[in-house]
């Protein structure tokens, strides 16, 4: 596979997620006891209140701090820590424990003191390597448990285990494990009269300005690369030739994997999507920072493959950005 070339915002972390812990009930349990144990607080959810397009909507929200190096997370001890379901997300060189906690439903941070509450999206791009994986880790779970409360096979009850990496069927005793969709993210390219380009798409749902890349999900039985030459040709009728694959990021809204490509255009293609994309523009290097710059064009956020990609292909950072 050819070198990875992009670090998105949300693939920094650094905290060793201890995967061989999770089983460990006696260090479970002294990790929970130890003062120098850093816990993470979310906001509880009701999946029956929210719903799947709920978690979509009324993302998970941690508190931050704010100081001259940008925000931090909140880190509190675990006799600070409230009720409410309880994820390791790993340890770190020091041997420092570090859990999430998921607040029960209808209990609400506590703003206040320079501490403020904000969701990934807002703020997984400026936090740290530690606390973006951190939080990003913990949003991951969070949505993962609260939309898998029944078991697939047989409708009970399910229960968390493994701290939290695992949910038990409580009639069969199955394990299911925390589900991730992967999904491919591709910038389009092309040389016309000797001049790059790229292809920038806009969805009827989003603001009138908003273009980003194409994106869609690996269909059963697809390679990657396959799944990136179906959904180009299907949303945008292009079709591309040499997808090369430059980085992944995870996506928790609710629970996806994006693996972020570029390809390069070499024709027309079929298209049967006419539903996913409205408009279609071909940017050159300057035509994009121009229109990024005068706002005729919304570019994604920080936090976003959708930019890296972007900004990979133009060779330096862009304004502007939803």
């Amino acid at each position: 596979m050819p070198e990875t070339h992009l670090t998105p915002a949300l693939s920094r972390g650094v905290v060793d997620v201890a995967s061989h812990r999770r089983t460990d009930d006696v260090w479970l349990a002294s990790a929970w006891a130890d003062p120098n144990t850093r816990v993470l607080v979310l906001e509880g959810g009701d999946p029956g209140e929210y719903g799947w397009q709920g978690l979509m909507a009324r993302q998970s929200r941690a508190l931050v701090t704010d100081g001259p190096d940008g925000p931090r997370l909140v880190l509190v001890s675990p006799h600070e820590a409230p009720d409410g379901d309880r994820y390791l997300l790993g340890e770190d060189e020091a041997g420092h424990a570090y859990f999430a906690v998921r607040a029960k439903p209808g209990a609400e941070l506590a703003e206040g003191d320079g501490a403020r509450a904000a969701s990934l999206r807002d703020v997984g791009a400026l936090l740290d390597a530690r606390d973006s994986g951190l939080l990003t880790h913990a949003v991951a779970l969070a949505n993962w448990h609260v939309t898998h409360l029944f078991c697939p096979r047989c409708g009970s009850t399910t229960r968390s285990a493994a701290a939290g990496h695992v949910r038990v069927c409580d009639r069969e005793g199955n394990e299911n494990f925390p589900r991730m969709d992967p999904a491919v993210i591709m910038l389009v390219h092309r040389e016309a009269d000797g001049v790059a380009q790229c292809l920038l798409a806009h969805n009827p749902r989003w603001p009138e300005n908003r273009y980003s890349v194409l994106a869609g999900f690996v269909e059963p039985g697809e390679s990657l690369e396959q799944a990136v030459i179906r959904e180009v040709a299907e949303e945008v009728g292009v079709a591309v030739a040499e997808p090369e694959y430059l980085g992944s990021q995870p996506w928790p809204f609710p629970r996806s994997l994006m693996l972020g490509y570029q390809a390069r255009a070499v024709g027309e293609a079929r298209r049967t999507d006419h539903d996913e994309i409205e408009d279609v523009r071909w940017f050159t290097r300057e035509e994009l920072y121009a229109a990024a710059e005068s706002g005729e064009v919304l570019l994604p956020g920080p936090v976003s493959i959708a930019r890296k990609l972007i900004e990979h292909w133009h060779g330096a950072e862009l304004p502007g950005g939803w």
